[in-house]
This record gives structure tokens, sequence and C-alpha cells, in this order.
């Protein structure tokens, strides 16, 4: 029997604060949230001050039993859920269930998982901060009316299954608004006229592009005066005008914020931001690394901070002075700014000890998990590293009259980008070496040649973009945005496309219906005013029930005008080319929870109903049919047979067309904590015949 009952969410994190509390100490987990409002129900009295109905979630009932059971014996109870609004309303509910009083000290926080942080966070417990608290029931019960109260009037005037939410229908505006724009822009006609120029002996040519003529730049809008410019060049050698050299600084970015981290691993891992989150979770609630047990590897993920304590301050220039070299170390740490209405209630994510060097514990993370861990590491270090030097050249060139221009960038010191440089949603700018010149040295030209090009619409969002796009218009919070892009695609208001997003018929029909009807919930403004109004409440400048009463009386009137007037709108599935096996009808397009997926028109009296299979160029090796990639219920990719129920071979792994040198069997690509390799099936075998170059990306 311990003396002290410490409670936090996830079983994970409870493993890892375990083993930094001695035998005195029980900790257990809640799994999350204990009570919410019914699902059945409302669950919100109007008329009594917005007083919310809160219940015991299914299947909590043995792991509360359990709680309450050690919660009678223990001399002293700790709530150490999460540092955020989330975190507090679980103590909260926590405290009510174990009949604790709110106003006692029970209360612990801490911002990374490590011995010291918990060890501090005991020895300042305080009273759960019902700021937090009423400002976390705001919101859901704001989320309950906007999506109890508009998502039946979309059951029945659009499709059953329909949904509306205060940021996913702001979210799904967005990408609308993106493709009208994209189908609104109007392409204008330009010409790049460029000239190929010797660089010398075991050299590539450099590019050098018209700027202009007579002094003045030029811009070149159509083929007639392209046409006219190559004529005036023709033959004529190009002579060096002017060379300006000038050397610039690149600031190493700062240590990442939740949305920051979703947006660069989009980028250069290629994660959903729903992946993102699940694994920044793993880090930080603690992996077993070796002798060192469960080991919270970052510290909070769920942040808008850049703000970095003086202890990880210390240790980061520590390191990077033992391991860089002094030059790399500037002569004071490095601060940043956060962004304006950034909360800054917790620390940037960084490694919670920058001696656990990514590749020294690669062994024990799974790819996923060192991917990540590497991204916050580098970014976390590098922010703390001296500024890259870089030579910037700008040659003009003179061709009978006409300017021409040649860029050049050299590194002259890397600085921080020996570790890591943050990656970009447009191009890349990479170094372009310049032959040494002088001028009035004079160039012969290789070929100069006019491409015709076009002006491009604005870019369709990818998910890192729409995060940056969400955070800039301060809709939402970034804690929310993985599950507010994972709802929009679930509900088959959007889709995804490589990596780009479209809306839907069905979404870009529901966001018009919104727009027309409840204008103020789809309005960016106003979502955005709602989180300010959100933060007041949590800082205890503004009453809860004061602002729900201020947004629900004009909702509930505009609710019940929409009820009367908008009309039903009837959206025509889109038809495939695949026969329904069982009455024969051509099957249509349907979205599930999981996706997309096939189903018969002739619903309810043929239920027939398939996945969406495509054909991955590899015979099965039990009938030599095709195999097919699919996906299970659950919406996880797999591989079978296309001959099924005839032929029953199936695979988690990616069959590829090589067979086994060894002993003729068939081959799949796997992923281990390593990345992934190609390894033989056959039982006795298990021969490893290469890595593979990319490892195939999670569906």
């Amino acid at each position: 029997m311990a003396d002290s009952l410490v409670i936090v969410e996830s079983p994970a994190k409870a493993k890892t604060i375990k083993k930094f509390l001695g035998k005195n100490f029980t900790v257990l987990a809640s799994n999350g949230h204990v009570r919410d409002l019914p699902k059945s129900q409302f669950g919100v009295d109007v008329n009594n001050d917005f007083a919310p109905k809160y219940i015991t979630l299914r299947g909590k009932g043995e792991v509360l039993e359990h709680i309450r059971k050690e919660a009678k014996t223990a001399k002293k109870i700790y709530l150490a859920t999460d540092p955020d609004r989330e975190g507090e309303a679980i103590s909260w509910h926590l405290a009510h269930i174990l009949g604790l009083d709110p106003a006692s000290k029970n209360r612990i926080v801490f911002h990374e998982i490590t011995a010291n942080a918990v060890k501090n966070a005991l020895k300042n417990v305080r009273k759960i901060d019902m700021n937090l608290v009423d400002a976390q029931q705001t919101r859901r019960i704001l989320d309950r009316m906007v999506g109890y109260m508009i998502s039946p009037i979309l059951w029945a005037k659009v499709r059953k299954g329909l949904s509306a939410g205060r940021v996913q229908s702001v979210a799904t505006r967005l990408i609308c608004d993106r493709e009208d724009e994209i189908n609104a822009f109007d392409p204008e006609e330009y010409w790049v006229i460029a000239a190929q120029l010797p660089a010398g002996e075991k050299r590539k040519p450099f590019e050098a592009k018209f700027y202009g003529r007579d002094g003045k730049k030029l811009e070149v809008g159509d083929k007639a005066l392209a046409d006219e410019i190559l004529a005036q060049v023709g033959d004529s050698p190009f002579t060096v005008t002017k060379i300006k050299v000038t050397e610039r600084k690149k600031h190493p970015a700062p240590p990442f914020t939740t949305s920051n981290l979703q947006q660069e691993a989009a980028r250069k891992l290629g994660f959903t931001t729903k992946r993102t989150m699940m694994v920044a979770q793993q880090l930080y609630e603690g992996i077993s690394v070796g002798t060192k047990g469960a080991t919270g590897l970052v510290t909070y993920i769920r942040t808008d901070s850049v703000r970095v304590s003086n202890e990880a301050l210390d240790s980061a220039r520590a390191h990077i002075a033992e391991t860089f070299g002094a030059k790399y170390l500037p002569e004071k740490p490095n601060f940043y700014k956060g962004r304006r209405g950034a909360q800054d209630a917790h620390e940037a994510i960084r490694p919670t000890d920058v001696s656990l060097v990514p590749k020294s514990i690669k062994e024990f993370l799974t790819g996923d998990q060192f991917k990540l861990y590497k991204l916050i590491y580098d970014r976390f270090l590098a922010s703390q590293m001296v500024d890259a030097l870089q030579q910037v050249n700008v040659v003009t060139l003179d061709a009978n009259g006409c300017a021409f221009r040649a860029n050049g960038v050299r590194t002259l010191f890397d600085g921080f980008t020996a570790v890591y440089t943050e990656g970009r949603d447009d191009e890349q700018e990479s170094e372009i070496a310049l032959p040494p010149m002088q001028e009035g040295d004079v160039f012969c030209a290789l070929a100069v040649t006019a491409d015709q090009r076009f002006t491009q619409p604005p870019p369709r969002y990818t998910e890192a973009t729409l995060v940056k796009a969400l955070e800039e218009n301060g809709i939402g919070r970034p804690s929310t945005y993985a599950t507010t892009i994972s709802t929009v695609l679930d509900r088959g208001y959007v889709q995804r496309e490589k990596k780009q997003l479209l809306p839907t018929e069905l979404g870009v029909v529901v966001t018009e219906l919104m727009k027309q009807n409840f204008q103020n919930i789809v309005d960016v403004q106003f979502t955005a005013d709602m989180e300010d109004k959100l933060d007041g409440v949590e800082e205890g400048q503004a009453k809860w029930a004061a602002l729900l009463g201020e947004f629900y009386g004009p909702f509930e009137q505009t609710v019940e005008v929409a009820k009367k007037t908008i009309e039903k709108v009837k959206i025509e599935d889109e038809v495939s080319d695949i026969p329904c096996e069982k009455c024969g009808e051509m099957m249509v397009y349907k979205f599930g929870r999981f996706g997309k997926f096939l189903a018969c028109p002739g619903y309810p009296a043929c239920r027939n109903t398939k996945a969406i299979v495509e054909k991955i160029g590899v015979p099965c090796p039990k009938c030599g049919a095709e195999i097919l990639k699919k996906k299970s219920k659950r919406g996880k990719a797999f591989y079978g047979c296309e001959a099924y129920p005839n032929c029953d071979f199936v695979s988690w792994d990616k069959p590829v067309a090589q067979k086994c040198p060894d002993c003729g069997g068939q081959l799949v690509q796997k992923i281990g904590p390593h990345g992934s390799f190609i390894r033989c099936t056959a039982e006795g075998c298990g021969h490893i015949l290469r890595a593979a170059k990319k490892a195939e990306k999670s569906e």
C-alpha cells in the first residue's frame, strides 16, 4: 500500500513517471477523459446558465474502480494530467469522481517527463485552475451547440451522416475558397529569355536571364517582343558590365511549436498531422531506452511558445561547443520572439536531454519515432548555433544593348546548416556556382532561348500549408489541427490527392449551404475572435456562461430560420465502371469513415459494397493472378489476390516482383526501426535481399 497516488492520462506516461518515484508512490492512468457530454442527447441546460450534463464514459468503469480503490488508502492524491486546458479539465473530472475538494492543493504539472521535472512538480502542488477548466468547458459546449444544432439540418437537407463543426467548417471553407480562386484564375503570358554561357573547362555552363534594355527593367509579355529581343541579341558577345558581391547571413529557425512541427514533418517526412502528433505523444510520454528504461525524450508537444529554459540552453551550448567547436557557438544564447497572440504557457518542443543523440538511441525507436525525434533534436540544436554566411554574386552582362543577369550563391560558413535547414513550401534555393570573372570579360553564348510561360494560380493547400493558414488566421489551436484535418477527410468534405487537399462535391455543397445560412460559423474572423474570447476565459477576464449566452441567442434564431428556409439538396453519386456482382447495376463511389469505397446504388434492396482496389503489378505467388492493394475495414492497407475467395493469399507487407535469389520465394517490402528492407517470406529462409531506397509510406 503506497502513501501517495499519482494519476496521469496514459499508461506509457505512468510507466515513465513511476521510474522516478519511490515505492511510496502508486502511479495510475485514467486512459484519457473519464467524463464527457452524452452522445445520445444535447447534454447542455441552456436555461440554467448552460450547465453541462456530464456522464462517465463507456468502458471506463473498470479503470475508475481501480483508481477509487487505490485512492481510498492513499494519504495524498496528485492529479498529474497534461499542463493545458484539456489536462486541467481531466483533473477536475477526476477530482469530482474521487470526491476531492477542487479548492484543495492536489494538482501538479510538468512540461517534460524527467526526474527533475516530476520531483519539482511535487514540491509545487497547486489547486485546480478553474479558469483553465472553464475555458475547456466553454469550447466543448460551443462545439456541442454547433455540432448538435446544425448537423441534423445537414442530415435532413443534404445527406445522413454529415456534421458541422466550429473549426472543421471553417477549415473546409478555406479549402473550398482556394479552389474557387484556382478556378477563377486568369493566367497571364510571360516569356523567359535565357542565355547559356560557358564557364570554362570541367565546369557546367551558367545561365544569365534577360533583365531589360536601355537601362530599364523590361517584362516580356508576348512572343513578338521575345522575338524582337532574340533578334537584337543575335550572335552578339556577352560583356560583363557590373559585378555586385554581397554577403548575407541566414539565421536559424526557432525550436518547434506544435504547428511548426506539424508543418515541417509534412514537408520533410511526409507525415500527416495525425501521424505527427501520435508519434510526438509517444516521444513525450516515454520510450524504453536500454538500461535507462522508460524515458520521456521530448518536452510537452502542445505549445505555441518558442521559449526555452536556461538549463536547456546551457546544455545545448555545452554540447555544441564540444561536438562542433567554438566557432559554431554564438557569444550569447539565441532568443526568439513568439508569434503575436501566442499563449506562451509552455516551452518550445525540444529534447529533454541533448546527450541522447538520435543515432545513439536509434535501435530503441521505431522508424517514425527516430525520424521525428531527429527532426526535433536537430531543429533545437541548430536554433542555438551561429548564423550561416553566404556570398551572393549578381553579374550584369550586356549583349547589344540587352541586359542579362546571372546570380550566384556560395556558402562561406555553414553555421547552423551543418545540423539543420528549415524546409519550405515553395522551391528551395540551391547554391549556384558562377565562374571567376571580372568587369570587361566577354562570353560567347552557347545558346539563347525564349520560353513561353504562364502565371500560375495559388497552389492547393497541403496539410502543412493548411496548418499554417489556420494558425495565421487564429482558427482553432495547434493541438486541434490534427483532429480537424482528419475530420474533414473522414466526412468526405475534402480528399487528398498526393499531398494536396481538394474539396469534394459534397464539401462544396455543404460549405455553400453554411455560407448562405450560418455565415458566422464559417467566417474566419468570427472564429478567430471566438478563440480570443476563449483565451479571455482562461485568463479570468471573461465569464464562461456570459460568453455562451452571447453566442447562443443569435445562433438559436439562425438555426430556426435555417430549418424552415433551406431546401433539400440532391448530390448525385459519381458512377464507376464496375458492375455490382449481385444485381448488375454500375456501382457508385461513396465516402465513409475510412475513406472512399464502392457501393451499389440499388440500396436498400441491394446492400453490396466493396473496397476500391489498386493493382501493384505483381503476380500472386499462389495462383498467378494480380495482387491488389486493398484497405481493411479500419482503413489499413493490405495486399490480397484478386481471385479471392478462390485464392486466399494475403499480406500486410507489400509484395515485390523479384523472387528470392536463395529459394525462389516471395519477397516483400518491410519497414523496421531502421527503415525499409526487402525480405523473403518463405519459411526457414528469411533472406534479406537489399535495403529499399525509399520506405513505403504508411497509409
